[in-house]
């Protein structure tokens, strides 16, 4: 299946891994799906704060 989503590499505490391991589970996503999850509330509420975050293509 292809997709437009980048692939890297994320290196976490173990402690932070088992935690979101867990929260995952809690809301039967994948980790990867969880921590796409969080990424995107972090933004949202960064953007709430602090305003649209504005990137090179939106000029």
């Amino acid at each position: 299946m292809a997709t437009n989503k980048r692939v890297f590499t994320l290196r976490l505490e173990e402690e932070n891994f088992e935690k979101i391991k867990f929260i995952a589970d809690k809301n039967k996503r994948s980790i990867a799906k969880q921590i796409e999850y969080l990424i995107e509330q972090h933004i949202e509420d960064y953007e709430t704060k602090h305003g649209t975050i504005l990137l090179p293509k939106d000029f």
